[in-house]
């Protein structure tokens, strides 16, 4: 079989970074994929140790949301299989998300494990012969009852309480008073469960809080734990002491291990959970070996995990960026408070208000809410900067992104004749963004661009894909930013007055550094290159049409999906 080095190009970059392992998870799912089982070697294998060795520092859930992306092709059994060994939720979602024929889903369900199998009976297109040797293997159950058809009832419309005239000054800075305070119940958490013993009569689930402190377990004689408190029993039965989901520092591990071959006490010795976010992370264990009291034999271990306590050590001095956040709460609260006054007066909520106040409180609530958007981009760049903040995953096409984009900003540009000279590459460049975000950074970055331009002017600017599959956008910069330096062109003020384009509140250096921000948290860079701007950004695989490497053609293809 003939296939690319796309599988040899994305072996090659090493993911840095949370968004960097999700990108290569999709890559190297997408191409295993699609490669036969006839295609083996030293680069196949490495590859299947790659993508093992990312899946342990992805959870589960996000492996699971990955794999029912539409886009995703799992054509290839020993992928299928790969996945089914894996957790729950993503094996679900393999199975799922499989694309194979009625002979391969044959040769492939005697290799699946048993709870993959039973997975099988959520799908309805897998033929007679496939749901025939389903039932020979016992998995039945395959569909779910009806939906009992739904009641709507109409609720009719309270009938507003009559307004008193006459009502001065004060009576109405009460009523707006009244109005905060019913609106603020509304929108208050839910109650804290009560700590009364519940019985066991079925109103209400049992459910694990968000981050567990402490549970008791018990083990068998293997390590393994069997039995747990039963809020995080469905969580933690099953993790192996000492395995694959449970690891911690070398010293404690070897503590662990030697611990458990010799059925001695463990002591406040600490381990990490991989599994459900409310039991994975640090804990301390302790427990102690059990024996049968009639013949000697060694039943397990019963004992405790509890979170460590956290180190007694003075408060951290607040990073710049974390200060910048906690000054922005600060002003927004005020703000909000103003706009909401604004739109009570506004908007007439509480009786007839003079049109004249009306102008003014219109007027304050629209400065009001360019504050607050101000604000908020101000927000975004501190909690970019920090880590706190991560732009949300997805697919999309840049070049479709980019295109929209200088068509926008068009109408703008043609009454003064400039723009862009765009130059893109034909076909998709799929990148591992939602569609909001890339066209936040597009949007941001040559808005700031067609701002700062003169008229008559024209910006080159030319969309490709590099040799290693990153996206490469390239934008020539205007006239009068060119003899800037670099510390300048980040600070740069906003462009001309008589220009009505603006790409945020704060100027052209601020959008400038918001753009670097969403682009380094998005995997890539923003760089200048004398007189142009350079964005890089991680692209995703796209499948070329007709390609060796797809082992359907366009029949099977069809039958498959």
């Amino acid at each position: 079989m003939q296939h690319d080095d796309r599988l040899a190009t994305v072996l090659r970059l090493a993911p840095r970074g949370p968004a960097a392992l999700r990108t290569q998870f999709r890559q190297l799912a997408d191409l295993l994929g699609t490669i036969g089982e006839e295609a083996t070697g030293a680069r196949v294998e490495a590859a299947y140790e790659r993508l093992s060795a990312i899946s342990r520092q992805i959870p589960a859930t996000e492996r699971a949301a990955i794999l029912a992306e539409p886009w995703l092709r799992l054509r290839a059994p020993r992928l299928i299989a790969h996945f089914a060994a894996d957790e729950p939720p993503v094996a679900l979602a393999a199975i799922r998300a499989a694309q194979l024929d009625q002979q391969t889903w044959l040769d492939l369900i005697p290799r699946l494990p048993v709870p993959a199998r039973g997975f099988l009976r959520h799908r309805r297109d897998l033929g007679r012969r496939v749901e025939a040797l389903l039932a020979r293997l016992g998995v039945r159950d395959r569909g779910l009852p009806a939906a009992e058809p739904l009641e709507l009832v109409v609720e009719a419309p309270a009938e507003p309480a009559p307004t008193a005239e006459g009502e001065g000054i004060a009576a109405l800075v009460r009523r707006i008073e009244a109005f905060r305070r019913a609106r603020q119940a509304n929108e208050a958490p839910p109650r804290e469960p009560s700590e009364a013993p519940r019985l066991p009569l079925g109103e209400e689930p049992l459910r694990p809080p968000q981050r567990l402190r402490a549970f008791d377990f018990a083990t068998d004689p293997e390590g393994r734990i069997v039995w747990a408190d039963p809020a995080v029993a469905p969580l933690a039965v099953g993790l192996l002491l000492g395995g694959e989901a449970s690891r911690g520092e070398p010293d404690d591990a070897a503590r662990l291990l030697t611990a458990l071959r010799r059925r001695q006490p463990l002591r406040a010795l600490r381990l990490e959970l991989d599994g459900a976010p409310p039991i994975e992370g640090a804990w301390q264990i302790d427990a102690a070996p059990t024996f049968d009291p009639l013949g000697g034999r060694f039943l397990g271990y019963r004992g405790r995990c509890r979170r460590p306590a956290a180190p007694l050590v003075g408060v951290p001095r607040d990073s710049e960026a974390e200060r910048m956040r906690q000054v922005l709460h600060e002003l927004r609260t005020p703000v909000n408070a103003i706009q909401g006054f604004a739109e009570v007066i506004q908007q007439q909520l509480f009786g007839p208000t003079p049109h004249e106040y009306r102008a003014l409180a219109a007027g304050i609530a629209a400065d009001a809410a360019r504050m607050l958007a101000g604000f908020e981009e101000l927000d975004r760049l501190a909690r970019l900067d920090s880590g706190a903040l991560e732009l949300e995953g997805g697919l999309c096409d840049f070049a479709a992104v980019v295109r929209a984009t200088v068509a926008q900003l068009a109408h703008h540009g043609e009454p003064r004749g400039s723009g862009f000279e765009p130059r893109i590459e034909d076909g998709e460049m799929p990148i591992a963004l939602a569609p909001l975000e890339a066209e936040r950074l597009a949007w941001r970055l040559l808005a700031a661009l067609a701002g700062s331009s003169a008229p008559g002017e024209r910006l080159a600017l030319r969309l490709r894909r590099g040799e290693a599959g990153e996206l490469r956008l390239r934008i020539a910069l205007p006239e009068r930013l060119v003899a800037l330096s670099d510390e300048e062109l980040m600070h740069a003020a906003a462009g001309d007055g008589s220009v009505a384009l603006s790409a945020g509140m704060f100027g052209l250096g601020f959008a400038l550094r918001l753009a670097t921000a969403e682009a380094r948290a998005a995997g890539g860079s923003l760089t200048r290159r004398g007189s142009r701007l350079r964005l890089v950004l991680p692209g995703l695989t796209a499948a070329p049409e007709g390609h060796s490497d797809d082992p359907f053609d366009g029949k099977d293809r069809r039958a498959a999906s």
